[in-house]
């Protein structure tokens, strides 16, 4: 599995940040959650529109807890 994180912040209040993930079948890997992942945060944006995305990345979930 292959995990996309990102981070999205009230437009209203951009210091009121939420972590979120989505995971993706490792067919190719990180190279799929790159391209993917982009039209992966659209969709989420265009459903929340009080949101935006501050960062995002493709990553192994077991590194998740070194990586933050």
């Amino acid at each position: 599995m292959i995990e996309l994180f990102f981070v999205t912040c009230l437009i209203s209040d951009p210091q009121h940040c939420t972590e979120h993930s989505l995971l993706f079948e490792q067919r190719n890997g990180l190279f799929t959650c790159m391209l993917e992942g982009q039209n992966e945060l659209a969709r989420w944006v265009a459903a929340h529109p009080d949101d935006q995305v501050r960062e995002w990345k493709c990553r192994r979930p077991e590194a998740a807890e070194t990586d933050i």
